[in-house]
């Protein structure tokens, strides 16, 4: 199949860059365009800090605040509450049924099973959330289809499936062969796939904003446009620094949550641990008629194909498709530049997969494009831990799959924070600091050149070329190496 042409307005299409996504926007909106919370100045105690104002430092202070009202809660945000990959994501909100095969082989068929059932309830718990709080974020449980979309691809899912047969929950994630994923969404190039039924689509903006809100009606105090600069262990507390627009600040608190996600590549203790990306979408307009006429896609179902650089879709509650590709350029030493709000050849990249996918929407505007950063850890999966002295927690490497699976780590952080043993800390990814990657000046341009080298294998793919032997090599190293990124053959 020839590669896809943009349109002329694809081309016009530029990157939002530093400005609010179109997502945030949106969110802003809702709520008559608010005022940042102010920022810190002056000193102030804690009984808990939060770094980090999206999902993983929100859903921390929730449960923190729901475990006791009456706890001090100071959450510091260096911009506002969703404006980083909270704000920017896809909007999947996905259980991990699709990554049992990796989940058995690092841990084990019992503790695998544990790890999907907790996110496969915090898939149900955000819609019950949402639900009861009365947030608008547009929840929708259709579950995720994942598709081959050239023949080399068929049955990469077979390692999960299988794994969900043999630990006897064969309906978590099933096969599905090219007529049944026909039935849900035509698309010329979709071939067999594989259904999870835990999955849900959401506004993304909607709910990390929705989560500010109740938590500061809950208590907590948020101090948005407010950097951290240092943090230093003090006898029994922890001293925070923080700069702003308005002065400098300082946090002293009993515990620390460093809810910082990609950015935690840039601390000293995790740098090893991380390499960030850049993930880029486009949408649409609002289409929903001919998204039912010409795609017949009516059910709910999020998509995401079979690349390692990624493409997944979703259709929003106002009918637009909402379309991504990951796999963008790295970050040097843990830094989050320009580059991944302002790349236009990786925003182009997700354009051109839509054209790819959706040939029958060739007339079809798209809208918006957008980047962000996402953390990449060594096994695509999150860690979560204390260091050393135990009044700092951490929680990051998502992966690109982290609106779910940050609602576990808000349950995790907090009971790490308040000293609770209960189950979900014993979990096989709560632990210490993971040490894999290289260091630099090693690891960026390692990442390079494997990003590039996956791209031309995989565009390739898709265009009918079985890649050449020393390019198949090459982005299977990684395996070899003992990381779990990119293809298995």
């Amino acid at each position: 199949m020839k590669p896809p042409v943009l349109t002329d307005g694809d081309l016009a299409l530029r990157p939002a860059g530093t400005a609010p996504g179109p997502w945030l926007r949106e969110a802003l909106a809702d709520e008559g365009d608010p005022p940042a919370h102010l920022p810190l100045t002056g000193g102030t105690d804690a009984d808990v800090a939060i770094v980090g104002g999206g999902y993983t430092g929100l859903w921390t202070a929730y449960r923190l605040l729901e475990s006791d009202p009456e706890l001090r809660v100071v959450l510091v945000e260096m911009d506002v509450c969703g404006s980083g990959p909270s704000g920017r994501n896809g909007g999947f909100v996905n259980a991990w049924w699709d990554e049992l095969g990796l989940l058995r082989e690092l841990f084990g068929g019992d503790r695998a099973l544990a790890c999907a059932r907790e996110v496969a309830s915090s898939v149900a718990e955000i819609g019950a959330w949402c639900e009861r709080y009365a947030i608008d974020a547009h929840y929708r449980r259709g579950g995720m289809l994942t598709v081959s979309t050239t023949p080399l691809h068929d049955g990469a899912w077979r390692g999960s499936t299988r794994a969900a047969r043999e630990l006897e929950v064969p309906d978590s994630y099933r096969e599905m062969d090219a007529g049944e994923v026909a039935q849900r969404c035509r698309s010329p190039v979709f071939r067999s796939g594989a259904l999870m039924a835990d999955a849900a689509t959401i506004h993304p903006a909607r709910l990390a904003r929705g989560l500010r809100a109740v938590c500061a009606a809950r208590g907590a105090l948020i101090h948005e446009r407010t950097r951290v600069r240092s943090l230093r262990r003090e006898g029994s507390a922890v001293r925070l620094l923080t700069e702003s627009e308005n002065g400098a600040g300082e946090v002293r608190a009993g515990q620390v949550v460093l809810a910082t996600n990609a950015w935690s590549a840039g601390w000293r203790p995790f740098r090893r641990s991380l390499v960030t990306w850049s993930s880029w979408m486009v949408r649409t307009d609002p289409i929903p008629d001919l998204i039912e006429e010409r795609l017949g896609w009516t059910g709910g179902e999020s998509i995401i194909d079979a690349r390692f650089t990624v493409h997944y879709f979703h259709v929003t509650a106002d009918g637009r498709i909402a379309f991504g590709a990951g796999g963008g350029r790295p970050g040097y030493g843990g830094r989050i530049g320009r580059s991944f709000v302002d790349d236009l050849a990786a925003g182009r990249r997700a354009a051109v997969g839509f054209r790819r996918i959706f040939p029958q929407l060739a007339d079809v505007p798209l809208t918006d494009m957008w980047g962000g950063p996402i953390d990449v850890s060594a096994d695509h999966l999150p860690r979560f831990g204390t260091l050393p002295g135990g009044r700092v927690h951490f929680g990051f490497g998502y992966s690109g799959n982290g609106v779910a699976p940050s609602h576990l780590g808000g349950r995790i952080l907090a009971a790490l924070a308040l000293g609770s043993d209960e189950p979900i800390t014993r979990l096989p990814i709560v632990g210490a600091v993971p040490h894999r990657f290289p260091p630099e000046p090693l690891r960026y341009p390692g990442a390079r050149v494997l990003r590039e080298a996956l791209v031309r294998r995989e565009d390739g793919e898709e265009e009918g070329r079985r890649a050449g032997w020393a390019l198949r090599q090459l982005t299977r190293l990684p395996r070899r190496l003992g990381f779990h990124l990119g293809p298995e053959s």
